[in-house]
């Protein structure tokens, strides 16, 4: 395998073993897909394919929608947490970004939700890939998260007399209306709040709710009149049900449900985005990364838990999508989440949907995006085998076509 450079085809047959249907929940065999431009103009078999077309033959391998990833910090550093995190400027962060981008790109995910970036790092990186400058997912980004005084998305490493706020940092509804505007003026796809404490901050407990009703409805509404979506991270009950009540889109992490939040959930229709994964690297290679002993004893009470509540939701059926954290772990190793997902409760396809066509209908992308079909966008990957059969495959991506432009493909 190697990686390509980036190469426009006009007109691109493209032949498989297979391909994942995933609005029909279905695999078909032999397929042939045919891409003009960045569009997929026929999908199906013995496809009449005009003069001049080049021919991608992937013997042995499946078709998939490009991926989605719902929870990334395309900016963030897997091995700076802790006091480590003090010495990133926002110039770095970019540019940590635009390495990452490459490396979840070649991962087979084509479409990400940036969910927290200092000084809009992830605006300009998402300008700088739209321009073809640099090449990267599709990027949905919400610039800096908003947090209270002393939450989660503030910054409690440094003591008094050194005066330091997170920029999404802000206390009452009028305040927190001013900064929903202020992340929309200068990029912002959507809206990101810390709802509960978290595990990877300082001096924050990981179940206790940040917000008052009333500051998560000013949030939610303000954002709403501006036509984007809303996600609130939040690992305890209480500050997931304050948040539903609110009217988010997506519930973060949702470590800590009961069976009022999973009703809850099923009766707004909230999307939860649970990164079930990164437990294991958390505990296994945090302290390296420079993980403070509370962020790792806060992961113990978590993880676990997480599971449980994230097989609870799926035997509900609250909608869940792929949403893997990433930064807490090494971009680019996304697709591990997939089996825990498998393990902890869904079916390979169901993995396979809440990645692809559930994530792109969160977006309000589903008419462009999330799976194979006539007239969407040409965002398609390969993986060698069946992923039906064995999901640990989607950690292997062979082949990763973006826009109809082919950035990564076999010998």
């Amino acid at each position: 395998m190697v990686a390509m450079p980036t190469v426009w085809a006009q007109t691109l047959l493209i032949k498989a073993d297979a391909l994942v249907d995933v609005e029909q929940g279905r695999l078909v065999e032999s397929p042939q897909v045919l891409l003009e431009g960045n569009q997929i103009i026929a999908v199906g078999r013995d496809i009449k394919v005009p003069p001049g077309a080049k021919e991608l033959n992937l013997e042995g391998h499946t078709l998939l929608p490009g991926l989605f990833d719902m929870h990334v910090h395309i900016t963030g550093d897997s091995n700076k947490f802790g006091y480590r995190r003090l010495t990133v400027t926002v110039p770095g962060a970019a540019i940590t970004g635009v390495a990452n981008a490459k490396k979840t790109l070649d991962a087979g995910f084509t479409s990400i939700r940036n969910l927290g970036a200092p000084g809009f790092a992830d605006v300009a990186l998402k300008e700088a890939i739209n321009a073809g400058e640099v090449p990267g997912p599709r990027l949905f980004v919400s610039g800096p998260a908003l947090g209270i005084t002393g939450g989660h998305c503030d910054n409690n490493f440094l003591p008094y007399e050194y005066q330091v706020k997170s920029e999404g940092v802000a206390d009452g509804p009028w305040k927190l209306r001013e900064k929903v505007r202020r992340n929309l003026k200068y990029g912002a796809d959507l809206i990101k709040f810390c709802a509960t404490g978290g595990v990877m901050s300082k001096g924050t407990k990981v179940g206790a709710q940040q917000f008052a009703q009333e500051e998560m409805n000013a949030i939610v509404a303000e954002a709403k009149l501006a036509g984007v979506t809303v996600a609130a991270h939040a690992h305890g009950t209480d500050g997931i049900k304050a948040a539903i009540r609110a009217g988010v889109d997506t519930i973060e992490h949702a470590s800590f449900l009961d069976d009022e939040a999973i009703a809850l959930a099923k009766e707004y229709g909230t999307t939860l985005s649970m990164d079930i994964y990164n437990t294991e690297h958390i505990l296994s290679e945090g302290k390296k990364a420079g993980m403070l002993e509370e962020n790792l004893a806060k992961e113990r009470s978590v993880g676990g838990r997480q599971r449980e509540s994230f097989r609870r939701a799926v035997e509900a059926g609250v909608n869940v999508v792929f949403g893997s954290d990433a930064a807490i772990y090494p971009h680019g190793q996304n697709g591990r989440q997939f089996s825990r997902m498998v393990k902890f409760g869904m079916s390979e396809m169901q993995a396979l949907q809440a990645a692809t066509i559930k994530a792109a209908t969160v977006l309000k992308q589903q008419q462009q995006l999330g799976s194979i079909e006539v007239g969407k966008l040409a965002d398609i990957i390969a993986v060698k085998g069946n992923p039906l059969e064995d999901i640990s495959l989607m950690e292997r991506v062979s082949v990763v076509i973006k826009d109809g432009q082919i950035h990564k493909a076999p010998d």
